[in-house]
């Protein structure tokens, strides 16, 4: 099994984040299924708290850093997205 490393930005949650975690909760306390809109929006994953998450992986931002026996991701910060505001990195198996 393989690792892998990512890194996700997150904007604060604005009002349409705000609409869909209200969709999302009600569907949730009702059992009903999510309507594709929501599930899609929210990366058919439960709503972060952190907000909105964006893709960074693919921008100018982010590049992969290797140096000796070390190597990982590196941010330039001052090349985010607008109104990102944490940085966010996961690995996944």
């Amino acid at each position: 099994m393989s690792m892998s490393t990512h890194v996700v930005g997150f904007r604060p949650a604005d009002d349409k984040w705000e609409k869909m975690r209200a969709v999302y909760d009600a569907c949730q306390a009702a059992g009903t299924q999510l309507p594709a809109s929501v599930a899609q929006f929210f990366g058919f994953e439960p709503p972060d708290e952190r907000g909105v998450e964006v893709n960074i992986e693919k921008t100018d931002a982010v590049s992969e850093w290797q140096e000796d026996m070390r190597e990982g991701i590196e941010v330039d910060i001052t090349k985010l997205p607008e109104n990102v505001t944490v940085i966010r990195f996961y690995n996944a198996y």
